[in-house]
């Protein structure tokens, strides 16, 4: 992010020096660190090892071959630049490292992201870091790549422009300019490739062709746009002022007044000392300021009666900036629900790619190409949470709920509706309730013999407790790429008792996830998606659990779903 970074003659913005897909999990890598024995020695031989070592321990990355512990590195470069350890100070720079802190150890702004507990919170210690002009303009200024896009994406909108940049956008004119090139001259060019993109017949060959010439004018290969368009575009998601719009980024509309206020000046000649300074301490933002904070406010006052929430402010400590923006917190995870609400209602529409992330994962590969213009794609590192983001998904697309979206999952989702992280421990993955029955979901990618001492005794225990809460039937429903037979063995069992020893007989069934994608696939096609059809399945594969060893029990669960599925295809 901080430095534009000279690739092959062309500058391009550098907003973090990792391969990590979503720039959130920077948190979890920097929790382990902060808990750890090898703080301030992450460097050089042995520390670049140990650190590697303890982002594979934390699931941060996946531990493969990398003979040069290039992970280690890579991670310690992106955290230094965000400002969340003291970065290393080059003799060049004009001061020391003394000036600033001692190297690779947290700063107060890595603390911040830390303690941080929602979405939210992670996000506002990104934009912190964000906002801070370190980047090189030329002529001695600096200026934020951040705020530079939120300046484009508002001259767009008042131009009667649509307010988002698209992928190709952003490769190949957004990320190789700076405020010195000129905001107009820098959105005349965009609306120019946007006008011959859109005339162009075939899209994907007019793309191919952009890239081929720009790569041509520097010598270097057309990837080297697409790759640094991908993570930079990431980062700037991970501030919570932009989210998706296809390939592209659109602006929150939440956000639009503090992005007025944060690309007011996008041009700055304080001393580098003073900027990195203020990186690492969490850069102020403008609803720091009581005046600001009131109009960000006011705008989502607005804002709020568009989504038909009720919300006042009456009796609410509105006389600091620390109280306001609580108020303005409040109002946007009120907005944040009705948003997941109504993305929860579009699910049943989107169950060919639903499917199509379970049958991804099932296959244990990266990517899918899901249409002529669409992949999809999982980072290995981000498998299990996706594995529960496409079974939330899954059970919102049956639209019949009686609990909302955001009580079905337990884990934490962004702007975009895509998994921070995997649900925490000591509860279930997903809970579905419905008005006849409820479903516990609980999924792993463990295969092993080791899935039975994982997943045994909590998947249990979780439907147990979820039995003494409701007064209706609970199901619970185990998904994993492979049913290991012990695992099967004792959900077939099905037996927990209770502090006072009372006897309660589970009903857990164990499918696959291609068992369950295919029912899925099945229960949508033939326009059956109703719970009737899941209830009725459960039932019938534990009916007679108790007649068969696991691995029949197994072979009996797989011919019961071919049946249900064959049921589905001749109503």
């Amino acid at each position: 992010m901080l430095a534009i970074k000279e690739v092959y003659g062309v500058e391009f913005w550098q907003l973090g020096n990792t391969s990590v897909r979503s720039a959130m999990r920077i948190k979890d890598g920097l929790t382990a660190y902060s808990t750890s024995s090898i703080q301030g020695n992450i460097r050089r031989g042995d520390g670049d090892i140990a650190f590697r070592r303890l982002l594979g321990q934390c699931g941060v990355v996946s531990l493969g071959e990398d003979s040069t512990h290039s992970v280690g590195r890579k991670w310690r470069s992106a955290i230094g630049k965000l400002g969340f350890i003291y970065p290393e100070i080059k003799q060049s720079m004009g001061f020391s490292q003394v000036d600033l802190g001692q190297l690779d150890m947290i700063t107060p702004a890595g603390w911040n992201l830390v303690r941080a507990e929602t979405v939210a919170a992670m996000q506002e210690c990104y934009l912190r870091a964000m906002v801070t002009p370190l980047s090189s303009a030329g002529d001695g200024y600096t200026f934020s790549p951040l705020c530079w896009t939120l300046a484009i994406l508002l001259e767009l909108e008042s131009r009667g422009e649509e307010v988002s940049v698209n992928f190709l956008e952003m490769a190949l004119i957004v990320q190789t300019t700076t405020p010195v090139d000129g905001l107009t001259d820098t959105v005349d060019r965009i609306l120019a490739l946007r006008r011959r993109r859109n005339a162009s017949e075939r899209k994907r060959v007019f793309d191919r062709k952009e890239y081929d010439l720009a790569a041509e004018k520097i010598g270097k290969a057309a990837g080297t746009f697409r790759d640094y368009a991908d993570m930079n575009m990431r980062y700037l998601k991970a501030t919570g002022m932009v989210q998706s719009k296809g390939k592209g980024i659109v602006l929150i509309p939440e956000k639009h007044t503090l992005s007025i206020e944060l690309a007011r000046e996008l041009l700055s000649n304080r001393p580098l000392l003073d900027l990195y300074r203020s990186l690492c301490n969490g850069t102020p933002l403008p609803t720091d300021n009581a005046t600001v904070a009131h109009q960000v406010l006011k705008d989502l006052l607005e804002q709020i009666q568009q989504y038909g929430i009720a919300y006042s402010v009456v009796g609410k400590a509105l006389d600091t900036p620390a109280h306001i923006n609580q108020v303005r917190y409040e109002i946007e995870e009120l907005i944040a629900e009705k948003k997941e609400e109504i993305y929860a209602k579009q699910q049943a529409d989107q169950w060919q790619e639903i499917a199509a992330y379970m049958d991804l994962i099932a296959s244990r590969k990266e990517c899918m190409r899901i249409s002529e213009e669409e992949e999809i794609r999982i980072p290995k590192t981000e498998a299990p949470a996706y594995l529960e983001w496409s079974l939330w998904r899954a059970f919102l697309a049956i639209n019949t709920l009686a609990n909302k979206p955001y009580e079905v999952r337990r884990f934490k989702i962004d702007q975009d509706f895509l998994p921070v992280s995997t649900a925490p421990g000591n509860g279930p993955d997903l809970v579905a309730e419905f008005e006849n029955c409820v479903v516990v979901i609980e999924v792993t990618l463990s295969e092993s013999s080791r899935q039975e001492a994982m997943e045994g005794e909590p998947v249990r225990r979780h439907v147990a407790d979820l039995m003494q809460q409701y007064d209706k039937p609970v199901y619970g429903l185990f998904i994993a790429n492979r049913i290991d037979s012990n695992t099967a063995e004792t959900f077939r069992i099905g037996i927990w008792y209770t502090r006072d020893d009372v006897r309660l007989d589970l009903h857990i069934v164990p499918f696959t996830l291609a068992q369950f994608s295919k029912f899925f696939r099945a229960l949508f096609s033939t326009e059956n998606a109703v719970p009737q059809s899941i209830f009725d399945l459960l039932v019938d594969c534990e009916y007679d659990r108790m007649k068969y060893a696991a691995p029949e029990w197994k072979d009996i669960i797989d011919q019961i779903v071919t049946q249900h599925i064959s049921a589905l295809q001749t109503k």
